[in-house]
């Protein structure tokens, strides 16, 4: 278990993904990364923006980035901390977030809603690891 949205929470949520055989089995055919961007809001002061590498339902890497130059990924995801606290509290669906855009969404938007069964087990992975909120 881990603070969402610390360093230690992405190695966490990491470890989560490659050892969960239910996100392994429906990921199995996902091939993409993502940047998580998280925006300032409530009581987070800076942003947070975590890197995460998905291939074939495990995930290679995982870590805090500084900048958004620090890669290219396929899926960028970015919202005020306080609606990634709601999704992470299952106060809001991550699917209502992004059809209503509370969640902003770079990246093909297709291949995503081809993808919901890996989203929705890829928050049930992360709010199984989160404890605490930041």
């Amino acid at each position: 278990m881990a603070k969402f949205p610390t360093p230690e929470w992405t190695q966490a949520f990491m470890d989560k993904l490659n050892r969960d055989a239910q996100y392994g089995e429906i990921a199995r055919n996902w091939e993409g990364d993502i940047f998580l961007i998280i925006d300032p809001s409530g009581s987070l002061s800076s942003k947070v923006i975590m890197y995460f590498d998905l291939w074939h339902g495990k995930c290679r890497q995982a870590y805090v980035v500084d900048n958004l130059d620090a890669q290219k990924p396929a899926f960028s995801f970015k919202a005020p901390y306080d609606t990634m606290v709601r999704v992470m509290q299952g106060e809001l669906h991550v699917m209502q977030a992004l059809l209503t855009r509370k969640v902003h969404v770079e990246g093909n938007f297709t291949v995503l809603m081809r993808s919901v069964p890996v989203v929705l087990d890829f928050v049930r992975c992360a709010q199984d690891i989160t404890d605490s909120i930041v």
